[in-house]
């Protein structure tokens, strides 16, 4: 087995994240998700993020099982779903997903997504699930500023986490001054904007630079821009190579290249539209 990835980042709780983990969407249950997880695992990866959505809970919880490792050295998170919203739905959605897990704790619950109308009582749900000890951390998903704020004026808890979509071609600058201003830990699903983007002359001539592959350096971009960042692969080669990013530094230069290619061009839902 590798070297675990040590580097970590610590919440405004005080609990301590990877800042490299491995993404399950869009992945099967029933043998793929698990195999993608014990893969990562064995490249040294201690975070796995699943949702209930995602279909495939019980494939991480079996992985983890199968790892040997104890469990207080991985980070388990996932998510309550929008049709789970409200006090009492979110609560019986964590119980859903804790138990297909198989897990006595979840390191990190998240809302999914900003919903409408119920974020409040979604909210105060996350806070008790949280002091009852039933998870390490709580956060949010796809959340704006204006979501944040929102959640902000009533919380006894800030989130810990917002989880968006973050690559070089949705660069959320704004976003992210905003939640390291309010110490909400930013955090990258599509990283690798789905691979769409592999092909860009200016990661290809960058990446040549370091010895690295576009891929790499798109990680380590996100990475040197404080995020913690949950690429997904399903390839043990892939899943090895997305985490070969801790043995250099991209320079000032570089880095602000890549911020330019900012385009505001989404892979995913935009949650602006929600209210």
């Amino acid at each position: 087995m590798q070297i675990a990835i040590k580097t970590r980042v610590r919440l405004n709780n005080g609990v301590e994240m990877p800042v490299l983990g491995l993404g399950v969407y869009q992945m099967s249950s029933g043998g793929q998700a698990k195999t993608a997880c014990l893969d990562a695992i064995a490249a040294g990866y201690r975070l796995i993020d699943t949702a209930s959505m995602y279909g495939n809970e019980s494939d991480v919880g079996a992985a983890v099982a199968q790892s040997g490792l104890d469990r207080e050295e991985l980070f388990i998170t996932t998510k309550v779903w929008n049709n789970d919203h409200g006090y009492d739905r979110t609560l019986k959605a964590f119980q859903r997903s804790q138990a297909a897990l198989g897990l006595d704790y979840i390191d990190l619950y998240l809302i999914h997504w900003p919903g409408g109308g119920l974020r409040k009582e979604t909210w105060k749900a996350m806070e008790k699930l949280l002091h009852d000890g039933k998870c390490r951390a709580v956060g949010v998903s796809n959340y704006t500023i204006a979501h944040l704020k929102e959640t902000i004026g009533y919380a006894d808890v800030v989130p810990a986490v917002n989880q968006v979509e973050f690559h070089p071609w949705l660069f959320q600058n704004d976003l992210l001054e905003f939640c390291k201003k309010e110490r909400i830990q930013l955090e990258a699903y599509s990283p690798l904007a789905r691979a769409r983007k592999l092909d860009s002359p200016i990661l290809e001539r960058i990446g040549s630079h370091y010895g690295k592959t576009p891929t790499q350096i798109m990680i380590r971009w996100g990475l040197q821009h404080g995020l913690v960042e949950i690429p997904k692969s399903t390839h043990k080669e892939r899943i090895r190579e997305n985490a070969d990013v801790f043995d250099f530094q991209i320079d000032d230069p570089d880095m602000k290249e890549i911020d330019s290619i900012d385009n505001e061009r989404r892979v995913s839902w935009d949650p602006s539209s929600v209210p």
